[in-house]
């Protein structure tokens, strides 16, 4: 089982030869400049892929639309951005015989374009614009349109995923409530910058605002306590600061300017925790309405992991319900999630129940749409991009866009830097070894690997311990050794 591991891991790190490279149908700078000639010339010469494509460039105000020529004395058409105009394009290509349509994804323009078309049936593909914008020569809108129709028509563009609507419904609420959050969040620095200016040093004393003794207090000083031996008396037992503490970071300037900045700062407060408790309730009501996913096969479930050591960690009983905690939903939250995904993705150290409903609020519980980890990896802008010229790494290109479900996983492998777990110790060593934003992206792909095997595969993942990381560690630093003392003809003899 390590030799065939070992001989996969030397096989992904190995270069691909100048066969295998030209069997593989990538293209080389050449090859690309002479398809990019092929395709500005009037007669490409490439295979017809879809010959009933339109091609569609959204704007803010109109949508500039294109056919083949000869379906229509007018091939290119401008449209408005109202309904009744939305539905006059789609009646117009159906009319052209138009059956597959493709759009940009510019801003939310392109919603009710697409959603219209759609309902009328036509199979409407969204790709990026990444795609298109690094050939040159479209100047106008009209160029553009025709420009996607053409791409469109040799099959040269790549659909963007979308989720079905019922998981759309869970992302729009999702993320409502995640902006809801970050408003709170600013409000609370606002009430603390009232504060600051008046001399109340609170913020010294407890560590939340937010908590329960920090809002006792500031709502006891906007009612018109001033008395700090008073105002200290509202903390909580569990504060860590003595009363005398708290008394002294009472001693302020009172100014009825910096009040009033203070009670509106905690009314904001209060309207944007009032918005996440309906959005708690409606994002219930629509996770409720999706279907359950069946178990994994008990034949897929084991993961062939060693046995969990004793530094495992405990799960508690089903039977428990667990309190919310921070800014987590006010039900059951983690029993909807296990439903929903018919397998418990908590198990994986650094995941939890937040994390969780953001990979199910983006893509759902469904990964079919990758084929395989790598791809999966690769759309959450977790692999490595490397622009390769002569089969050799020129440069590693760094992408510069937002992939929700991939902040996620980076922001649960920083979670593991203390996790006294097998994979909080692999974090641990990355860190050590590639520096802090390498190893991060480098465990965000471990985790998102991970989970996809768990959704895809059912393989539960079963924590090993960190002895069992550094057993496996120093197997493969002696392994290196006696690579080397053998290639230099000496051979590693152990001490007495």
């Amino acid at each position: 089982m390590a030799n065939s591991k070992l001989r996969e891991y030397a096989m992904k790190k190995r270069k691909n030869s100048t066969f295998e490279r030209l069997q593989s149908g990538k293209l080389n700078r050449k090859q690309r400049k002479e398809l990019q000639q092929r395709l500005y010339s009037a007669d490409p010469g490439l295979e017809i892929v879809n010959p009933d494509a339109a091609g569609i460039d959204v704007g803010n105000e109109s949508h500039f639309v294109s056919v083949p020529p000869g379906r229509d004395e007018q091939p290119v058409r401008e449209f408005g951005a109202w309904t009744g105009a939305l539905e006059e394009m789609a009646q117009w290509l159906k009319a052209c015989g138009i059956q597959t349509v493709v759009l940009q994804s510019t801003g939310v323009y392109w919603v009710a374009v697409y959603d219209v078309l759609q309902r009328y049936g036509l199979q409407v593909n969204l790709v990026d614009a990444r795609g298109t914008k690094n050939l040159p020569g479209r100047k106008s809108d009209v160029q553009e349109c025709q420009w996607l129709m053409k791409l469109h028509t040799y099959g040269l563009l790549r659909s963007c995923f979308r989720p079905a609507e019922a998981i759309r419904n869970v992302r729009t609420v999702w993320r409502l409530r995640d902006q809801q959050i970050k408003d709170a969040g600013r409000s609370v620095q606002h009430m603390q910058k009232a504060l600051i200016q008046m001399n109340i040093q609170l913020h010294n004393t407890i560590s939340d605002l937010a908590g329960v003794t920090g809002q006792a207090i500031v709502r006891a000083i906007l009612c018109g306590q001033r008395d700090p031996q008073q105002l200290a008396q509202l903390r909580d037992p569990r504060i860590q600061a003595s009363e005398e503490e708290i008394v002294n970071s009472l001693r302020g300037d009172w100014k009825e300017d910096l009040l009033f900045e203070l009670q509106c700062a905690v009314e904001a407060y209060d309207f944007h925790r009032q918005q996440i408790a309906h959005c708690d309730q409606r994002l219930q009501q629509y996770l409720a309405a999706l279907p359950s996913r069946a178990a994994a096969p008990a034949s897929l479930a084991p993961d062939p992991s060693p046995t969990p050591t004793k530094r495992a960690r405990k799960r508690r009983s089903p039977s428990r319900p667990r309190k919310p905690k921070g800014n987590q939903p006010a039900f059951d939250l983690e029993a909807e999630l296990q439903r929903i995904l018919g397998v418990d993705a908590t198990k994986i150290d650094g995941i939890d129940v937040m994390t969780v409903q953001t990979i199910l609020a983006e893509v759902g519980p469904d990964l079919s749409a990758w084929k395989t980890e790598g791809h999966w990896a690769s759309w959450l802008n977790l692999a490595p991009k490397r622009d390769v010229s002569g089969g050799k790494v020129i440069r590693h290109i760094r992408e510069h866009r937002t992939n929700r479900v991939g902040n996620a996983f980076r922001m649960a492998a920083q979670s593991l830097i203390r996790s006294q777990s097998y994979l909080g110790a692999k974090y641990r060593y990355l860190r050590t070894k590639l520096g802090g934003l390498k190893a991060v992206k480098a465990m965000a792909r471990t985790l998102a690997c991970l989970f996809y095997r768990l959704m895809t595969q059912g393989q539960a993942w079963v924590d090993r311990g960190t002895e069992e990381f550094e057993r496996q560690k120093e197997q493969r630093e002696l392994a290196a050794l006696r690579r080397k003392a053998a290639s230099l003809g000496l051979q590693l003899v152990p001490t007495a």
